[in-house]
């Protein structure tokens, strides 16, 4: 069963777990995991430190796998826009 928190994240093609990075206002980068998606659209994530965050989707990188691969950072905001032909049966 999708809750609506769920379904909120699979809009963003994420799901609850994966990781992804985020820049902090030192200027150097920090891993979260997902964990929903909060009324104003951003996305909620869990820090190393247990820390709760609420970040911008403009503010996301989540960690894909490349052509050959390895694993690579995109920002969320290009993966969200792409379109993808699903697969059929």
């Amino acid at each position: 069963m999708v809750t609506g928190d769920d379904h909120g994240l699979l809009e963003l093609g994420l799901r609850s777990g994966d990781r992804v990075r985020f820049r902090r206002t030192t200027g150097g980068w920090s891993e979260a995991r997902v964990e929903g998606r909060e009324r104003d659209g951003s996305v909620r994530l869990r820090d190393g430190k247990g820390a709760a965050r609420a970040i911008p989707v403009d503010r996301l990188e989540v960690r894909t796998t490349g052509p050959r691969g390895g694993h690579r950072w995109e920002l969320l905001s290009d993966l969200a826009a792409q379109t993808e032909q699903l697969r059929l049966l």
